[in-house]
């Protein structure tokens, strides 16, 4: 575990421990401590009182942490946001945590924005954007190293017969501003990401099949590229929608039930809120935790 881990192949672990004032009556409250920056990122935790009412935290280097064995009293948390592509595999990290932290919902603390019921009408109501770009893509990460070959290659084959639109630094050499990251993607009738539903725009997905998508998002919400045959076909099926305005709508019937909740854009919004709820969750849950014995053979699976 190594704060120098670029690219956002990073692992990050928390210790939580319970704590109480020695001259007032015991509170169990508990300290989470974060071993370094997340990519060097300073984070604001003023996110964890406002939606949280966690009123501190406490930051911590890992040389100042016990070493080996970890007392008894602690639960250490493996926190990982990212795909197993994009995660290096350290050597060392065998029976350390008991709770794991991240995107998965097998995770003990999930970190995943999902849809909700629409409870009323006003909920319900949706207009779509106006659009004036076809299909876009924002990405700021081309590294190969970390997993991005594919869908490189996929749109390099894509872009032969479609107009697409590109933001981010992984290619404009610039990052998309973040008061401008909503209306872009809303401007946008298609986009090559995998979170712009509640933007107003249908997105274009590849990577898990169609079946794996399908236990996040409505299957009538996205297109998946494994429905094509190849990209030349994909892109005729984008222009077809282009050219027929019911056809389109018809991926945001969804929006009748359901609704999306925007997910955080600052970096350090991205990592302080998951932080924030295993702060929630220690404070919450009191049971015995069993150790983790490989986190990457539960990873990677």
């Amino acid at each position: 575990m190594s704060s120098t881990t670029y690219n956002r192949r990073h692992h990050l672990t928390l210790i939580a421990g319970d704590v109480s004032s020695s001259t007032k009556k015991p509170v169990e409250k508990p300290l989470v401590l974060l071993w370094f920056w997340p990519l060097g990122v300073k984070l604001n935790f003023s996110f964890c009182k406002t939606h949280f009412n966690i009123d501190s935290y406490i930051s911590w280097n890992l040389k100042n942490l016990p070493q080996s064995p970890r007392p008894h009293f602690q639960k250490w948390i493996w926190f990982q946001l990212e795909s197993p592509t994009n995660t290096a595999r350290k050597p060392g990290l065998e029976n350390l945590f008991k709770l794991t932290l991240g995107y998965r919902r097998d995770a003990d603390i999930t970190v995943r924005n999902e849809l909700t019921t629409v409870k009323t009408e006003k909920d319900s109501e949706f207009v779509l954007p106006k659009k004036d770009k076809l299909v876009c893509w924002i990405v700021s990460n081309n590294n190969p190293a970390t997993g991005t070959g594919t869908r490189a290659k996929y749109y390099q084959e894509l872009v032969k017969h479609i107009k697409i639109h590109l933001f981010g630094s992984a290619f404009t050499g610039s990052r998309l501003k973040y008061e401008e990251y909503y209306s872009t993607l809303a401007s946008c009738k298609f986009c090559l990401v995998n979170g712009p539903l509640v933007a107003g725009t249908v997105p274009v997905v590849l990577g898990p099949p169609r079946e794996n998508y399908e236990q996040f998002f409505p299957s009538d919400s996205f297109i998946h590229v494994n429905d094509f045959t190849n990209a030349k076909a994909l892109a005729d099926f984008l222009l077809q929608l282009d050219k027929n305005d019911e056809m389109y709508v018809s991926y945001f019937t969804w929006r009748r039930y359901l609704k999306a909740k925007p997910h955080l854009q600052r970096i350090e919004e991205e990592f302080s809120q998951p932080v924030c709820l295993a702060c929630e969750y220690m404070a919450r849950d009191k049971k015995y935790y069993n150790v983790v014995h490989n986190v990457y053979e539960w990873y990677f699976v």
